[in-house]
């Protein structure tokens, strides 16, 4: 048995010459970035690279992870190491303890791992000390703001990584700026975007604007997870002032992350949402149906990354509840702006982004705005060659 009482063993040394390549999941956000991985190793990599899907089990519930198998079609985990919630410490070190054992059982030719979570940097460095080579797909990004754990989880992650695979340029000039030698740094585009692009026409057919009593359009979606913003009181407390104030202008749809309802509770408003009849507050929703909801937003309110790109790419206004990004090239491509988390500076973006929002499919709303370079759905096709190449030289 392999940790967490995964019933997939230890297969040993890959044959025929075939690369052993373990990708790393454990986050909400890291699904839909894996799945274009797994389907370029089947396609490009066919009959070169044996792929093996770990899930760390940082977050192991079902709205959290599980739905992501079933409507994405990625495969079920070779591994789960169950490691489950706790604190950044225990999580991490539960994380590294567990995964070294399953790098020795598995013996890959590299460990990919991806974004910044816990899960991202603990795996990195199990391989940094164990001479295996680490592969970090979104490098580079950076928010300038190391009290954000992600910002920490990133630098170090980077700093050990033998390979980075960029998805915007500004990253690539982070890493050559810190010393990354430029050889080990691709630009490559985006493997969120190759996901959302993919399954965006199968979002479609959701049913979550009828089950909400939505109107394309005429509505706005927020989204809140950072520590920094819902383990604070008094900033959690300016956000919900200012999601108070804009459900009066336009119906907000919260699907809540765990993280929020706790935090909302500790902070004493566990109430607030019923003192705000426009706010509706729903559970942590499917993939589909929140590409299908986010798609048709006239506004998107959000601290997390992802929302930002995605925004980006359906022509969703975005406004941005930090005082930073990692994703400077949302900004540039005039889809998102940074409204930091004030209520009274929130409020003022919002309706500046009403201004920009039209009626209608987000498809629609993207009018000319072209999007960031190699955002084409290639990403992960670009990325297994390059990574086989690099692998077999070592060999």
């Amino acid at each position: 048995m392999t940790p967490g009482g995964s019933s997939a063993g230890a297969r040993g040394r890959p044959s025929g010459g075939r690369l052993r390549i373990a990708t790393v999941v454990g986050a909400r956000p890291n699904f839909p970035k894996v799945v274009s991985l797994m389907e370029a190793y089947r396609s490009v990599g066919q009959g070169v690279v044996d792929p093996v899907l770990v899930h760390t089990g940082q977050h192991y519930d079902d709205a959290m992870s599980g739905n992501f198998f079933r409507e994405l079609g990625l495969p079920r985990p070779d591994v789960n190491l169950n490691v489950g919630s706790g604190s950044h410490a225990v999580q991490t070190a539960r994380i590294m303890t567990a995964f070294e054992q399953v790098v020795l059982d598995q013996e890959p030719s590299a460990v990919v791992v991806v974004g910044d979570v816990n899960s991202t940097v603990a795996c990195a460095l199990v391989c940094a000390k164990m001479r295996v080579p680490v592969v970090h797909v979104e490098a580079g990004l950076r928010s300038g703001d190391r009290s954000m754990p992600e910002e920490v989880n990133r630098i170090v992650t980077d700093s050990i990584s033998d390979l980075m695979f960029c998805t915007e340029p500004v990253a690539v000039r982070n890493l050559e700026r810190e010393g990354a030698d430029p050889d080990n740094v691709f630009l490559v585009g985006n493997v969120m975007v190759d996901t959302l692009l993919r399954f965006r026409e199968r979002a479609r057919s959701s049913r979550i604007l009828e089950e909400l009593d939505l109107t394309a359009g005429n509505y706005a979606v927020a989204t809140l997870h950072r520590p920094s913003n819902v383990d604070d009181r008094a900033v959690l407390g300016e956000l919900a002032e200012a999601l108070a104030r804009i459900q009066s202008v336009l119906p907000v749809v919260l699907p809540a992350h765990p993280r929020l309802g706790s935090a909302l509770a500790q902070a004493g408003l566990d109430a607030w949402s019923s003192r705000a009849p426009d706010l509706k507050m729903t559970d942590p929703l499917p993939y589909l149906d929140f590409v299908k909801l986010l798609g048709n937003a006239r506004v998107a309110l959000t601290d997390s990354g992802g929302v930002q790109e995605e925004t980006t790419v359906m022509g969703v206004p975005c406004v941005t509840l930090r005082n930073n990004t990692e994703r400077p090239i949302t900004i540039e491509a005039g889809t998102n702006r940074l409204a930091g988390v004030a209520a009274e500076g929130i409020v003022t973006a919002f309706r500046r982004a009403l201004q920009d929002g039209a009626t209608g499919d987000g498809q629609a709303r993207q009018r000319d705005r072209p999007l960031p370079p190699l955002w084409d759905g290639k990403a992960a096709a670009r990325i297994v060659p390059i990574l086989v190449e690099r692998l077999r030289k070592r060999a």
